[in-house]
């Protein structure tokens, strides 16, 4: 099968990178014609605000380059991972036209949130599903800037009163029922939206010796930071591990117990998880598949999470791992302490996870569910 892959990607690299390149190398390894169209947000840099928002809406340059790339090689298949901000939504019409079908990862909720998460001043906000994104504007949403949002307000609207998202995407793949549901909602056809998970390649854990708490990630307000530090201070003899940088690393460093680690590379994230005993997810946002879960079954550990959106469906409370009530480092702090002096139960719930892992979340597993996808589209785009 030939393979074209489209990725915008991110000026600070993230878990979305991570999984456009962990599928690339998967579907290479299986034999398949795999080219990537990448534009990167670097190039913003020396851009004036008025050229960016024409790239954000339709970027001519987008269309030009992607026609150069399928130009004497015609891909079955072209799936984008994320069109913003350089890209925009106009690579859909580019690769209708040639009637190839397009298959989008939906990687977070811009299409239904310009502000990509549901968060407003640390609280849920659903505001705009099924409906007009302009309140974004008013309240800045987008990075705090009226004008950004009104940007991406734009982008949404035009693309949607001229049929760009339910007409010229073959299907899109949210990450679990809980996206889906949401994505529906949003107003996405249902027919279109099918679900695969994200994956990692691991081998079983070693069977080490736990001990202590560990947290990945970037350090920012909806990852749950403040949470994070405030429920540490409860559990003054439990020690925490921080792998990660951000703009709210500072509410972590003066606490006695938090060991801050800096950023890790994989293969030092994955060892820490192999000695750890819970990873703590504690964000206050709908996550929608977090990386650090899936490295976390896979490394046999089990996960402490926010009873929130997706994590209430990838954490199975007290077969997994623990779930605790949003923003609550009361609750958080408790799980902590159980887990600290109940060594046995969670690493019962670590085997479970693994097992987790192998039935769901494997290379394999994962390469069947993309390859069925990539067929279901190419049958339906056929028979248009």
């Amino acid at each position: 099968m030939r393979i074209l892959i489209v990725h915008n990607a991110y000026q600070q690299r993230g878990g979305e990178d991570a999984v456009v390149e962990s599928e690339t190398q998967l579907l290479r390894s299986r034999g398949h014609d795999v080219r990537a169209f990448v534009r990167h947000n670097n190039e913003i840099e020396g851009m004036g605000k008025g050229a960016l928002a024409q790239q954000t809406w339709w970027s001519r340059e987008s269309v030009e380059r992607i026609d150069q790339s399928m130009s004497g090689w015609h891909p079955d298949i072209v799936h984008v991972h994320n069109t913003f901000p350089l890209i925009s939504p106009s690579i859909y019409w580019a690769v209708a036209r040639k009637g190839i079908p397009v298959v989008q990862t939906l990687h977070n909720f811009r299409l239904i949130c310009p502000q990509a998460m549901f968060l407003l001043e640390g609280r849920i906000c659903e505001d705009c599903v099924g409906h007009s994104t302009w309140r974004s504007v008013t309240r800045g949403c987008y990075r705090k800037s009226k004008l950004q949002s009104a940007v991406l307000t734009g982008m949404l609207s035009l693309h949607r009163s001229i049929g760009t998202y339910k007409n010229k995407v073959t299907r899109y793949i949210a990450l679990n029922d809980f996206c889906r549901r949401k994505f529906v909602e949003g107003g996405l056809p249902a027919d279109k939206v099918v679900i695969k998970p994200n994956f990692v390649d691991y081998a079983a854990p070693q069977g080490t010796e736990r001990d202590g708490f560990l947290f990945v990630g970037r350090l920012s307000a909806e990852k749950g930071t403040g949470v994070l530090a405030e429920a540490a201070r409860q559990v003054p003899e439990v020690c925490l591990r921080i792998a990660g940088t951000g703009p709210e690393a500072h509410q972590l460093q003066d606490v006695p117990n938090a060991n801050m680690l800096g950023a890790l590379g994989g293969d030092d994230v994955r060892q820490q998880m192999e000695t750890a005993t819970a990873l703590v997810l504690p964000s206050i946002w709908y996550e929608n598949f977090p990386r650090t879960l899936v490295e976390a079954y896979a490394a046999g550990l089990p996960v402490i999470g926010s009873r929130l959106g997706a994590l209430e469906e990838l954490i199975e409370d007290g077969v997994t791992g623990l779930l605790f009530e949003p923003g609550n480092a009361d609750d958080l702090a408790s799980k902590i302490r159980w887990a600290h002096s109940n060594a046995t139960a969670m690493a019962e719930m670590g085997c479970r996870a693994r097992a987790h892992y192998e039935n769901n979340f494997t290379a394999t597993r994962n390469y069947e569910q993309l390859i069925s996808i990539y067929e279901e589209a190419i049958a339906a785009a056929r028979s248009e």
